[in-house]
């Protein structure tokens, strides 16, 4: 019997009016998750509020849905709602002894001067430094802690993400967006998004191909109080290409898999290329956004608003 769930997702991002107006906005937008063959998408509307602006829809160069978001009038507070339907289906996870020795999947990418495989030419760009995962000899010996010879690529991954998952602290106060990786690595602590570029970073640097993915994780409430509105929150985690098995995801923030609890975003290089909004703003005060993520079986969802209704 096939193992599937459906989603609800609302993800809302508020700049609330602060009494001086923006004269203008351009914004790009990773909000609507992708189509996959574990993943199928009912519904993705992004609604914006003032209705002033031009948004335009399509896909980035990895194939993510996204829109960008133009505002040329003066306007005083912004507010950006994104709402999908979506099902998760369930994977098989592949076992880690089945794939090969992690030194021959590096040397697949070795340069030769002559035509590989579309999907191995796809790896090549999760293969190299970017914006925020740097490679160097540091994070290598970091990966080798996990990645001893002749270790099958898949049990070295996993080896990786519990290495991550019980030698570092969750602490949102520890990091910020900007935090280097190296920072993660000496203080050991951060979220989600620092140990997924730890554990891209460290992969790598020792010659294996990995993405950072980005979506939403469904949480559980505390026993016996109801699952709340609005708070939850963006998720990362990473994605290591097997020539077997293709990418294969690890979650070094909670220590598991990705399966039926996990909604995909999308993925990139690192956290830059799937950031949720970012762009730029003339006009205005400096203020930080407040951000409100619902993530929630949809059945349940359902449940709830005819509750509502009857109050």
């Amino acid at each position: 019997m096939t193992r599937s769930i459906d989603y609800i997702v609302i993800h809302e991002t508020e700049y609330p009016p602060c009494g001086v107006p923006v004269s203008l906005a351009q914004h790009l937008l990773h909000l609507i998750p992708r189509d996959l063959p574990w993943q199928t998408r009912a519904s993705g509307t992004i609604t914006i509020d003032p209705d002033l602006s031009r948004l335009i829809e399509g896909e980035d160069v990895f194939g993510n849905p996204v829109a960008w978001l133009s505002l040329d009038t003066p306007h005083d507070g912004l507010l950006v709602r994104a709402e999908s339907h979506v099902t998760v289906i369930g994977r098989s996870l592949p076992k880690p002894a089945d794939s090969p020795p992690w030194e021959e999947v590096r040397e697949r990418f070795r340069y030769r001067p002559e035509p590989c495989e579309a999907n191995v030419l796809d790896a090549q760009r999760y293969l190299y430094a970017s914006p925020r995962v740097p490679c160097d000899a540091a994070l290598a010996t970091f990966a080798r802690q996990a990645f001893k010879p002749e270790v099958p690529l898949l049990a070295g991954a996993q080896a990786l993400m519990d290495l991550i998952f019980k030698t570092f602290t969750f602490d949102a106060k520890a990091t910020e967006v900007g935090t280097p990786v190296h920072e993660v690595l000496t203080r050991k602590r951060g979220v989600c998004q620092d140990f997924a570029h730890l554990m891209i970073a460290a992969l790598r640097s020792i010659g294996l191909p990995a993405r950072y993915m980005s979506g939403y994780l469904l949480t559980d409430p505390p026993p016996g109080k109801p699952r709340l509105i609005g708070a939850d929150a963006s998720h990362a985690w990473v994605s290591v290409w097997c020539p077997e098995n293709d990418w294969v995801e690890y979650d070094p923030t909670n220590g598991i898999q990705p399966d039926l609890r996990h909604v995909t975003l999308g993925w990139g290089r690192d956290f830059q290329d799937v950031s949720p909004l970012r762009g730029v703003i003339l006009g205005g005060l400096a203020q930080a956004p407040e951000v409100r993520v619902t993530v929630m079986p949809e059945a349940e969802w359902q449940a709830r608003q005819t509750a509502e209704k009857k109050k």
